[in-house]
């Protein structure tokens, strides 16, 4: 019988920790990392041979910003991760979690947010959903054959919601009793017993509610009193855990109250991350200002990481439907009508017209989009004339307002025309000086979300090539040890979880990688199904770069194959408590 299940042999390896990488072997037993040596081990002795020669193997990537909360239930594999080498998803981000609200009115506070259609998500929820506890949220998780491992926090929204109801949730005129408070309070203390990283919030007004009873109103997280908050924090604070917010782009300084949450004068300090540090091209004065947000409370004896996305952020619409446009008043009053006839209705009257150029005139105001239709390129729509312009070349062209040219194009084609921009990240030097920054944490792919907007699944490959180039350039932004440390044990530790190093015992969550492929472009798109939801989503595809994924010592992609037992056996992925 073999000594070992899996040999990894000759390997780059790093560790994860950000020790020097250096050739080696490795050896997996029973999912733990049993040996790793300089010195021969023969083949004879593993089950599977593995040959790592000219490849780097690193630890399993940790991706701790998505949202498959509904995606796990049925599509376990979450391969869309998996065949990029992440082997551990956090789930539960930006105050959505699905574990204590009811079934439907966890699917309204999530499919208008993310954009997951709520014709596909509710019914998935009303078929699996039998817990309303953390504790048994727990328990259901553990008997699904999970790819990647989980890790989770509890969502404010989907918290208050499951205590006080969703129309009370949502109402500014109703505050929770004291009785709701402490039953808040016992959630969050289950979650936090049960493992949970800990709590995330939300203020930004523009993530709304889908559904017919509390449609268009801001997600409940947005509702409560900072009192309501800091009582929940306190909780997290005393367990050591973390928060996960999202201040509101549209008033800055709003940032000030995390900040003082998370600082430890006369206290434990309060670990803290917030959504996200990024060079808007809109509002780019926003860097320096979350810079100095993070530097002043980390000196203050802070514990604070705001997420950075290592790549340019581009983002793809349908005609308007595009969540930055909830950021300004015609825009919200746009999305806010689902009938296509009450819309383009609006979208034809002349006075809407022109509150819709008013605000597309502000270029001071703080704001995610940038309002420049000649910075949004035409890549489909039925009039092929158009694909390949920008929309403020076709305006030009036909001497009218850029304005009423793209909301004559919606009038016209409706979802038909598709369109992107870059909103951010654009500036390579700018973005090498976010990552750089050993308090941001790599991260913020929203993968299992909006799946016609946006496609991050190869975030850490993303990472690595940046860094890549800039020692190719002789100007690196930092090792390459240093790199993967910050996508694998940088962030284990900082969230408490088994998980990010490969040193000897500890978990054989493996990567094996070639580094050759970064020659490709990482950013590109395509369209694959969506397991078991009956559409397609905008994916990411690199061949030649991830080659092996072992997940608990499992193989889950071989050759760059996915193994067929992912997602349909157990013995993968766990849900990864904090420590």
């Amino acid at each position: 019988m073999a000594q070992y299940d899996v040999l990894i042999k000759g390997g780059r390896y790093f560790d994860g920790t950000g020790a020097p990488s250096h050739i080696c072997n490795l050896a997996v037993k029973d999912g733990r990392v049993a040996r790793v040596t300089e010195e021969s081990i023969p083949d004879s002795e593993a089950a599977r041979v593995i040959d790592a020669g000219g490849l780097w193997v690193t630890p399993g990537f940790l991706d701790t910003h998505t949202h498959y909360d509904a995606e796990l239930l049925v599509s376990p594999s979450l391969s869309e991760s998996v065949r990029h080498g992440v082997t551990t998803v956090l789930v539960g981000s930006c105050s959505l979690s699905m574990v204590c609200s009811d079934y439907e009115d966890a699917s309204d506070i999530f499919t208008r947010v993310e954009t997951v259609p709520r014709e596909r998500v509710l019914p998935i929820l009303k078929a699996h959903k039998t817990w309303s506890t953390p504790r048994q949220w727990v328990d259901h998780v553990k008997q699904i054959p999970l790819g990647p491992n989980v890790i989770s926090f509890l969502g404010h929204s989907d918290l208050r919601v499951g205590v006080m109801g969703l129309s009370r949730a949502t109402d500014l005129r109703v505050r929770p009793g004291e009785d709701e408070i402490q039953a808040m309070e016992g959630l969050m203390k289950e979650a936090l017993d049960e493992g949970f990283l800990g709590l995330s919030t939300m203020c930004l007004k523009w993530d709304k509610v889908d559904g017919d009873r509390e449609w268009s109103k801001s997600l409940p997280s947005t509702y409560a009193h900072w009192s309501e908050i800091a009582r929940l924090n306190r909780l997290v604070r005393q367990y050591g855990r973390a928060h996960q917010g999202a201040p509101n782009a549209a008033t800055p300084l709003q940032i000030l109250q995390y900040v003082r949450e998370c600082l430890g004068w006369l206290r434990r300090p309060l670990k803290t991350t917030l959504i996200s540090q990024m060079d808007l091209k809109g509002s780019a004065y926003l860097t320096n200002l979350t810079k100095l947000t993070s530097r002043i409370t980390n000196a203050l004896r802070g514990d604070f990481r705001w997420q950075v996305l290592p790549t340019p952020f581009t983002v793809y619409a349908d005609g308007i439907d595009v969540v930055f446009f909830e950021e300004f008043g015609a825009g919200e009053m746009a999305l806010d009508l689902k009938n296509a006839v009450e819309r383009n209705e609006l979208l034809r009257d002349e006075q809407y017209r022109r509150e819709f150029r008013r605000f597309y005139g502000e270029k001071l105001s703080p704001r995610v989009w940038q309002r420049d239709f000649g910075d949004a390129m035409i890549i489909d729509c039925p009039d092929a004339s158009l694909i390949g312009k920008n929309f403020e070349e076709v305006a030009r062209a036909r001497g009218v307002h850029v304005v009423d040219l793209f909301l004559d194009l919606v009038v016209e084609f409706g979802k038909q025309i598709r369109w992107y921009t870059t909103v951010g990240n654009h500036r390579k030097q700018v973005l090498k000086r976010m990552v750089k920054d050993p308090r941001a944490l790599i991260t913020f792919s929203d993968a299992g979300a909006h799946i016609r907007n946006m496609a991050f699944y190869n975030l850490p490959l993303r990472m690595l090539k940046l860094v890549q180039e800039s020692i190719d350039e002789g100007d690196p932004v930092m090792t390459m040890e240093q790199a993967v440390h910050r996508l694998t044990g940088d962030q284990a530790d900082w969230f408490g979880v088994d998980a990010g190093t490969i040193r000897e015992g500890d978990r054989a969550d493996v990567v094996v990688l070639d580094p050759s492929g970064f020659d490709q472009n990482l950013e590109e798109v395509s369209w694959a199904e969506m397991e078991n939801f009956d559409l397609k989503r905008l994916v990411n595809r690199n061949p030649g770069i991830v080659k092996h994924v072992l997940i608990n010592g499992q193989v889950a992609v071989e050759e760059e194959q996915l193994s067929p037992a992912l997602g349909r056996d157990m013995g993968f992925g766990a849900f990864l408590p904090a420590r």
